[in-house]
């Protein structure tokens, strides 16, 4: 990162847990931040939560849904106005979907959910990055997708969001090689158990592979956002290809 010029970031997600924390990382040093998310409320509460002085415009909130293209587009079409270039994409909205439910009972639709969020919503922003840091002078920029362990190995009765995330890490191959012409790095970032609203339930108890219910434990949100500034401020000519962050005594390892 050149510390003589302002980069620019867009974090999905950005209004809780993992997208808030690292929005809130990338201000603090520096960085103009679009905290891009669907519910403009938990954005603006994000963007109040920056140190910034007053009258800073380095967060610009923008409300999109990234499972529909037209929000996106629109997203992407706010921040080239307001900001001019982009430098990073944090690809980071998700969701869960149900949890507990047997995988011969999962409906349709809510399959389709998790699907469209996770793995739609996550190609239709790589694209929109992809395209605006190809055509943009200087050209270049870097994507960092938000995994999981779950891109791995699996939780029980979480058919979608594995195969969500195992396809997030066939997508990240590609652009990693599709981008080499044109400046654009991409890599991802695999989590576990970072303390958020979303792992909640696992210091209460979660369902192992043997079928027991066990508290796991879980690691501050802020050493996740650490970890995607130093792969954000990393030159276009180095890259992260992947890096796994988890709890360090959690039942991944040897899960099973």
């Amino acid at each position: 990162m050149n510390d003589k010029e302002t980069k620019i970031a867009l974090v999905t997600g950005a209004g809780s847990g993992i997208g808030r924390a690292v929005a809130l990382e990338l201000l603090r040093t520096g960085w103009s931040v679009a905290l891009a998310g669907r519910r403009p409320q938990t954005l603006e509460a994000t963007a109040a939560l920056a140190d910034t002085r007053a009258g800073n415009s380095a967060s610009f909130c923008v409300r999109a849904d990234v499972s529909q293209p037209d929000d996106v587009a629109g997203l992407f079409a706010a921040v080239r106005e307001r900001f001019g270039r982009l430098d990073l994409l944090f690809n980071n909205a998700g969701t869960f979907g149900p949890g507990g439910i047997p995988f011969e009972e999962l409906p349709y639709d809510a399959w389709r959910h998790v699907v469209a969020t996770n793995l739609d919503g996550a190609f239709l922003c790589a694209q929109a990055a992809y395209r605006q840091m190809k055509e943009q002078d200087p050209q270049g920029g870097r994507i960092i997708n938000n995994g999981s362990i779950s891109a791995h190995t699996p939780r029980p009765h979480s058919a979608a969001y594995t195969a969500t995330k195992h396809a997030l890490t066939g997508l990240t191959k590609s652009l990693s090689l599709d981008g080499r012409p044109y400046r654009i790095a991409c890599g991802q970032i695999d989590i576990g158990n970072a303390a958020t609203d979303m792992t909640e339930r696992m210091r209460t108890g979660a369902l192992q592979a043997n079928g027991e219910v066990v508290p796991e434990p879980v690691m501050d949100v802020a050493d996740v956002a650490l970890t995607v500034r130093h792969m954000a401020e990393l030159p276009l000519e180095a890259n992260v290809q992947f890096a796994t962050v988890l709890a360090t005594t959690m039942p991944f390892i040897g899960r099973g």
